[in-house]
């Protein structure tokens, strides 16, 4: 089902995408060779409870009974997304680092009622989510995984632009795939956005290539939409495959991946970015 937000319910969001958005820039900036992921995770936990927030992946259910650790997807070098922040890994010299995270806020009955903001009916704890990443640069790293970087950005960027009423999500895909295999990358098919605000994950699935023009899933984008871009783009080979803790996704060829993610309301006369600070 495809969930059209009202704009009381777009502020909240909002709000809490600004908050988020905090939060993430703190953890970049934290970012250098010798950091161990397990830090970035106990930082980004104390923000969100001190915000009033729950962290939106902690715990979430992968399947086959499988719970995914940490509130940080932090996926280094050629894992492509749900890399684990805890057991901690060091960073070192020359990685890539996608920190990939959500946030469901308000979530303490107090805050709301402070707030004068509504509660969300969809979810026990009454909060709205959101959702982003964001791949840095450690320390010193090679001209061929800056290269990925900067397309990657430009990726999302500019299917960011093509967001508005009467849009398609074929604009969005087909720009994502334009500029990716422009550059030699393959556009990652087995994941895709999704959208956002009521649950962590609704529909539509958003696709980073392009589909079927024809296909019911190209759907039209409508005002109150909010979903989630964010094209996950190897260095080699699209497919990607599955580590063995069962829930980290890798590229196939182990090239190198990157990540980058905002929550986007459809508007009236276009697109409004609700996680920027």
């Amino acid at each position: 089902m495809i969930y059209i937000k009202s704009q009381e319910e777009i502020e909240v969001i909002r709000a809490g995408g600004k908050i988020l958005a905090r939060i993430l820039r703190t953890l970049k900036e934290m970012v250098k060779p010798g950091v161990n992921t397990a830090d970035l995770e106990e930082v980004m936990l104390k923000m969100v409870d001190e915000a009033g927030g729950r962290p939106a992946f902690k715990d979430y259910p992968m399947g086959g009974g499988v719970f995914f650790p940490s509130g940080i997807c932090a996926s280094i070098n050629d894992e492509v997304v749900h890399g684990a922040a805890i057991p901690g890994r060091v960073l070192q010299e020359g990685d890539i680092i996608d920190i990939d995270i959500g946030m469901e806020w308000p979530v303490k009955p107090a805050l709301r009622k402070s707030l004068g903001i509504p509660s969300n009916p969809h979810s026990p704890a009454g909060g709205f989510y959101t959702d982003m990443c964001t791949t840095v640069a450690v320390g010193q790293i090679s001209p061929a995984a800056q290269k990925l970087l900067t397309v990657t950005k430009e990726c999302l960027d500019a299917s960011i632009k093509k967001v508005r009423p009467g849009a398609h999500l074929n604009d969005i895909g087909g720009t994502v795939q334009r500029i990716a295999e422009k550059a030699g990358y393959g556009v990652v098919r087995d994941l895709v956005g999704h959208g956002v605000g009521y649950l962590a994950h609704e529909d539509p699935e958003v696709y980073h290539y392009l589909i079927n023009e024809k296909s019911s899933a190209n759907l039209e984008l409508k005002e109150g939409m909010i979903i989630c871009i964010e094209p996950m783009i190897n260095a080699g080979t699209h497919k990607v495959k599955v580590a063995d803790d069962g829930f980290t996704i890798l590229s196939a060829d182990n090239s190198l991946s990157a990540h980058f993610e905002h929550t986007i309301a459809v508007t009236k006369d276009g697109y409004d970015i609700l996680t920027l600070e």
